[in-house]
Parts: C-alpha cells; sequence; structure tokens
C-alpha cells in the first residue's frame, strides 16, 4: 500500500466491494448513531462514508476524531444497504469500515466551520482563507477558475499566438491607477514600478516582429476596491497583433470568450451576435459603457416635451445649454406602489426624486371631471356604448404637462396601460450614472432582466479627450496610446470630437475587455500629446522605449486584455470577486491572512536609503 492512500474519496464504488482499501483526507462530519460512529471523510476530490463500531480494533482511536482532522485509514469497502444509498455521491453506493486510523494532522478549535452554508465575517473568511478554501462552493470556484485559464491558453494556441511572459519590475506606465513602486537599492532615491499591465512591452514585441503574443498577465494596479474590482492585483489574457483592423481583433476575441462562456456557462444562453455600440449611444441608452443587455429597457431623450411645459423644474432646466430630460421606461411598472419605490431609489442616491407618469385605465371618475357630468352619467353612458373607457396618463408630472404632451411621450416610449416612465433631467454626465443605475433595478425588480443568458456587445467610438468644466483644459479621457480615427487629420480638428480606436467588451453589466488599435506613428503620437499639453520632451522622457522603437519601421497593431477574475466572477455566478481569487485583500487592502501590509525593518530602510515620516 502507498504511505497515505490507494484511492481518493471519489473512486470507491460497488466493483470494490470487500477491498481492503487505504483512503487519506479530512473529517468532514461526524455522526455517532448508537454506538456506530459514522465519518465522511473529504478530499479534493469527493467524498466517502466511512463506519466504524466497537468490533473495530480502531474504535477507540477514531472516537477520538473531530471535524477537519487529517487522517489515514485502511478499511474493507462494504456495500450500503439498499435503503441507505446517496445516490448524490459518487461514492454513495459503498462505505469503507475503518480497521485501522492514523492521525495526520490534528485541528485545534475551529474559527469557522467547512461543513454546512454557514455564513461567516470576510474578515474571518480571510484571516483563515485556507480554511474557508476547503470549503465545497470554494473548491468548485478556484477549479473552475484553473480550467478556465486552460481553456484559454489552448484556444489561443490553436488560433496561432504565441505566449511569451514581459517583465515585472519595469518603469511606471499610464493605465488610469496609482502605480505600486518599489525602491531601487542599486540606485538610491529611484523606484521601479509592478506594471499595471504590459501595454509597452506587448507593443514593442510587436515592433520585435512576433505578429500574435498573448500571455495570463498579473497586473498590479493601487486602487479603490469595488465588489467586481481588486485593490492591488488581478490577472488578465493580454493579447497583441499586428497588421490589423479593430474588427480583426473582435473576430479573433469573440470565439475565444463566446467559448469559454459556453464551455464553463452551465447551459446558459451566450449570445452569438455582439452588437457595436457607440460610447454616446451606450450612453444615452443605458447611462452606462458596460450596459447589461439582458434588461431590455432602453432610454430615450423627450426634452423637447418639456420645453416650455407646465413643469417648471424641467422647462427652466431646459433653458441652460446643455441640458437635456431622459426618459427611463418601465414596462408593467404602471402602479403608484412601484413608483414611489423607485421615487425613493433617486433619493438614496442623492437626488430631489425622480419624475414618473403612468398609464391606467380610464376610470369613470376622471371621465365625470373631465367632462363636468357626474360619475353616475358616465357609467350610463358607458353602458350604453357611448363612451369607451381608454387609457389615461397618471402622477403630478401628467398634471403639470397635461395630456397632449403625455401622450407624446407614451406614443415615443411605446408605452401602454400598466406601463410607467421615469424622468431625470440636466447636464448628461450630471444624471447619467444614476440613470443607468434605475435602470438596472427597475428591470430587476420588474422581471425584465433575463438571469439565464451571457448578452455581450462592443463599446466602440470612444472619444479621446475631454474638456475640464471649469478651466476647459484638454486632457485624455481615455487611453492615450489609441489610434485617432482619421489620424493626423483629425488632430487639426475639434479636439473633442475626436474618436479612438478603442474598444471595450461588456457582458452583463460588467467591462471584460478593453483594448485599442495603437497609435504606432511618432509624429501621431506627439501631437495627440501636444492637444493634452504634454510637450515632445515629456513624451520621450516617460516613454521613451516605445517612442524609439516606433522610428524603427513598426507595424500598425491593435489589441485588448480580458479580466480572468471578472469572466470567472460571472461564470461562477458571484456578485464579489473575492470569491473567485485565492487569496484576496481585504476592502482595506490587506491581506489577514499574511499580516500584509507590514513595517520594515530598520535595516531594510537603511539598505534602501529610505525613512519613514510618520503621519499626524
Amino acid at each position: 500500500m502507498h504511505a497515505y492512500r490507494d484511492f481518493t474519496c471519489a473512486d470507491l464504488n460497488l466493483s470494490n466491494k470487500g477491498q481492503n482499501v487505504r483512503l487519506a483526507g479530512w473529517v468532514h462530519r461526524v455522526r455517532d448513531h448508537g454506538g456506530v460512529l459514522f465519518i465522511d471523510l473529504r478530499d479534493h476530490y469527493g467524498m466517502t462514508q466511512l463506519i466504524c463500531d466497537p468490533d473495530s480494533a480502531a474504535f477507540a482511536d477514531v472516537e477520538k476524531v473531530r471535524s477537519e482532522w487529517c487522517i489515514r485509514i485502511d478499511g474493507e469497502v462494504k456495500a450500503r444497504d439498499e435503503s441507505l444509498i446517496n445516490p448524490k455521491l459518487p461514492t454513495g453506493e459503498i462505505e469503507v469500515f475503518i480497521r485501522d486510523i492514523e492521525v495526520l494532522g490534528a485541528a485545534a478549535e475551529l474559527p469557522l466551520m467547512v461543513f454546512g452554508d454557514q455564513e461567516y465575517p470576510e474578515e474571518t473568511r480571510l484571516r483563515y482563507r485556507y480554511l474557508d478554501l476547503r470549503r465545497e462552493k470554494m473548491q468548485d470556484n478556484m477549479v473552475l477558475r484553473s480550467d478556465v485559464v486552460a481553456s484559454i491558453r489552448k484556444r489561443m494556441w490553436d488560433q496561432g499566438f504565441k505566449e511569451f511572459q514581459t517583465p515585472i519590475i519595469t518603469a511606471s506606465s499610464p493605465e488610469g491607477a496609482r502605480d505600486f513602486l518599489v525602491p531601487s537599492r542599486l540606485h538610491p532615491g529611484k523606484f521601479y514600478a509592478l506594471p499595471q499591465a504590459p501595454q509597452q512591452f506587448k507593443q514593442l514585441l510587436m515592433v520585435s516582429g512576433f505578429d500574435k503574443y498573448f500571455q495570463i498577465a498579473p497586473c498590479f494596479r493601487d486602487e479603490d476596491p469595488r465588489a467586481d474590482r481588486s485593490p492591488t492585483d488581478f490577472y488578465q489574457l493580454d493579447l497583441e497583433m499586428s497588421f490589423v483592423t479593430q474588427q480583426d481583433v473582435f473576430d479573433t476575441i469573440q470565439p475565444v470568450i463566446g467559448g469559454i462562456f459556453e464551455e464553463f456557462g452551465k447551459g446558459r444562453k451566450v449570445d452569438q451576435t455582439w452588437e457595436q455600440i457607440s460610447y454616446k449611444d451606450a450612453a444615452l441608452w443605458y447611462g452606462s459603457d458596460k450596459p447589461d443587455l439582458r434588461n431590455p429597457i432602453k432610454m430615450q431623450v423627450v426634452s423637447e416635451h418639456f420645453a416650455g411645459s407646465g413643469f417648471a423644474i424641467f422647462a427652466k432646466l431646459l433653458e441652460q445649454e446643455g441640458t437635456e430630460v431622459r426618459a427611463i421606461p418601465a414596462p408593467t411598472g404602471g402602479s403608484r406602489k412601484f413608483c414611489d419605490r423607485m421615487n425613493a431609489f433617486a433619493q438614496k442616491e442623492g437626488l430631489p426624486g425622480m419624475g414618473y407618469i403612468f398609464w391606467r385605465k380610464e376610470s369613470p371618475d376622471s371621465i365625470a371631471q373631465a367632462r363636468g357630468i357626474t360619475v353616475k352619467e358616465v357609467n350610463a353612458l358607458i353602458k350604453a356604448g357611448e363612451i369607451t373607457l381608454g387609457e389615461e396618463a397618471a402622477g403630478p408630472l401628467a398634471k403639470n404637462i397635461g395630456p397632449e404632451r403625455t401622450e407624446a411621450i407614451r406614443q415615443q416610449l411605446g408605452l401602454g396601460v400598466g406601463d410607467a416612465a421615469f424622468f431625470l433631467g440636466g447636464k448628461p454626465k450630471a444624471f447619467e450614472g444614476v440613470a443607468g443605475r434605475a435602470r438596472n433595478v427597475i428591470g430587476e425588480e420588474l422581471g425584465l432582466t433575463d438571469k439565464d443568458r451571457f448578452a455581450f456587445a462592443w463599446i466602440v467610438d470612444f472619444p479621446i479627450y475631454e474638456a475640464d468644466e471649469e478651466t476647459g483644459k484638454i486632457d485624455f479621457e481615455h487611453n492615450p496610446f489609441s489610434m485617432p480615427q482619421g489620424g493626423m487629420e483629425a488632430l487639426e480638428g475639434d479636439p473633442l470630437k475626436v474618436l479612438g480606436y478603442q474598444y471595450d467588451l461588456a457582458c452583463n453589466g460588467y467591462e471584460l475587455v478593453s483594448g485599442a488599435i495603437r497609435n504606432h506613428k511618432p509624429e501621431i503620437m506627439f501631437k495627440a500629446f501636444e492637444i493634452a499639453g504634454y510637450g515632445k520632451e515629456e513624451v520621450e522622457k516617460r516613454f521613451g522605449g516605445m517612442v524609439n522603437a516606433f522610428q524603427y519601421g513598426a507595424p500598425p497593431h491593435g489589441g485588448c486584455a480580458a479580466g480572468i477574475d471578472r469572466i470567472v466572477m460571472l461564470l461562477a455566478d458571484e456578485a464579489n470577486i473575492r470569491e473567485v481569487i485565492l487569496f484576496p485583500m481585504n476592502q482595506r487592502a490587506e491581506d489577514l491572512m499574511m499580516n500584509a501590509p507590514s513595517d520594515p525593518t530598520s535595516d531594510q530602510l537603511m539598505e534602501l536609503g529610505l525613512r519613514v515620516i510618520p503621519q499626524d
């Protein structure tokens, strides 16, 4: 026999009946049935039921074991009674009668239970992550992650990509977040940076002639944490290609990402057609550049119906330049109760509220009031067939703007009896985010969002520049290394109209992929940075390696990066990215298990020529 095990805890079945076997694993659960002990023994592969009674020489030792002790047992495989078969387990038809036991590792009192579905505070789970990872759901998530990465690699290799590893210790590169800096011992006062992404290196690989590159790349960004973002590091499928257009990149990555979701999506529908939506339209229709297309709601501009209307708030607002009113249609949301609930949502978001109109069947009361007759007379006319109950608009907004305007809004939005619409106004950038979140809540609450689907869309035509509202200063709004659409000629006009060959892939409300066709021509790059206030010397100083390389026959190239953690999070149906990362940081970017970040020793600081200035 092997020193520890001859089988895993998922291997044994009726074909092993009567066989003496050796197993090893963790005590998942102990049950005492009137002096007969049952142990569920667990390892990475599965579970096997063990049994021991006083007839066994090992009984006294078996009585001592507790949950999560690591043990090795020898025993005989027996068939379970037919009434005790567990069809949910591959080993459910057998049990192993214990003849001998060895404790490989006893466990102290547990800070969290591995057995069961108890919820524990995040602090406890992360401090004792090695125990948390023993839980079935966490084991499944990490295996899923490993399988997804393996499948991605195979799919990339099958498309002719070569995998290369780029440096981890490097120079700072602007990727929209703070760097993690690494002090240099050999060059006191100077710092390396951990790469926010392999951006410059993968572009240099194209200049080097490698044509198709990829890697599963670790990236490091000092960011504020969110449920879908790690505050320190993450992994991405990083790829770059030469001699390609934007559409070539889409055609390359779609079968990889789509195939992963089909392979690991557990039967959920995966959209085959990936719509291309401009950044401008995504902001208008969905209030987000990462829209959840499982929700069919599209917002619309309805400013014309409020301009000069009796609703003074919107009417006066529309007199200001750059303002508009947008409507969020809410099919089946036509009740005062639901409208009040959404109004409360807006107030939680920091707004005074959200205007709304809902449509209902006309009542005899409202007809009587409009015609100046009694309800009794109206009912008589209805009975005689001279009046047919139609639909009416309700809510404070409807009363203020009148029936003609409300009917025009209803017609534009394609709504009817039982539906509603919500309204937000102002400068779009100020309310788009709230409008987008409101759209998501409406879709969820009204059951409009298709939960059994992965819906993808490419967001394209990102603006390269934006202007500071107060100073008017032009700066980059998105990736400064993107090729402007129209090249140098585009940069001669209004910077705020310049669009880049930049794109994101959205899925179910998350950004999964981001990329661009790169600006590979030095003269266009210098001009692009000049518009944002960066002189040629500064560009050469900060990006000298790449700028110099582009002077020696740089090919047109482009690529993208897909977030591994976020992909697995969606496939595992988790709401928090920490559920699919082995050893994540907490919300304050602390590793509670390893006690990081930690204080450096005085010797370490002296070697690096650094000193820590205490914070007041």
